[in-house]
């Protein structure tokens, strides 16, 4: 009884999964999951996709539009989803909240692949396998960067002289030497240094330094109250 009444509401009902919908419309697009269509081609670089809403949002690649704007910072985006994440910034909300082997860590995420990611530090999960040299990794990300040390690619080019880098953070690192930038500054000296790694090195020494020049200052001290007896 149930079946024939769903027949009669909604009589286009794909075979391969049993989902059914309203409009014939909406069918249609549904089935190009299962068929591998994608009648949707992108005039810029021929990518294709299955629905045109997919298509307008591929070509935001291309032409840098942004219609998504934040309301408190003004930074664009390019999907409405995007911009949902990026105001739990300002919101400070972080819906994901890490509860792993029944034990609250206290660490919170925006995004849910974030939180998973995160997890694997608890479980020690490893997914991301090298085939190269069998060393495996938390995020696939890192398995990517990794594996570059294999191929030898180094796909981030600085514009200024050229040299090239198998990971965006070097590149950044490295422009530096050409922008004079110093963002990392000692809390204790005030100087500032081009990397994180230069700072802490700085601040090794520095703490090294100040034990040794207190050392001293206690031999002085001990000198000068015995030469006063």
């Amino acid at each position: 009884m149930w079946e024939e009444l769903q027949r009669h509401l909604w009589p286009d009902r794909p075979p391969e999964c049993g989902q059914s919908f309203r409009f014939s419309s909406h069918l249609i697009a549904h089935q190009r999951i299962h068929t591998g269509e994608r009648p949707h081609e992108c005039g810029e670089c021929g990518k294709s996709f299955g629905l045109s809403s997919s298509l307008i949002h591929h070509q935001r690649i291309h032409t840098d539009e942004r219609p998504y704007e934040c309301g408190e910072c003004g930074k664009g985006f390019r999907k409405s989803g995007h911009l949902n994440r990026h105001q739990m910034i300002h919101t400070g909300i972080r819906p994901f909240v890490c509860g792993e082997c029944g034990k609250e860590c206290g660490k919170s995420f925006i995004e849910n692949s974030s939180l998973i990611a995160h997890q694997r530090i608890h479980t020690g999960d490893r997914p991301y396998k090298c085939r190269e040299c069998g060393k495996s990794f938390r995020q696939s990300c890192h398995l990517i960067a990794h594996q570059r040390i294999h191929t030898g690619e180094r796909p981030y080019e600085c514009g200024e002289c050229g040299k090239s880098f198998g990971r965006n953070s070097r590149l950044i690192a490295h422009q530096r030497i050409h922008s004079g930038e110093r963002p990392y500054e000692c809390s204790e000296c005030g100087e500032r240094f081009q990397s994180r790694y230069r700072l802490l090195k700085h601040q090794k020494g520095f703490k090294k330094n100040s034990t040794l020049v207190t050392h001293q200052w206690i031999h002085t001290d001990r000198k000068n109250k015995a030469g006063s007896t």
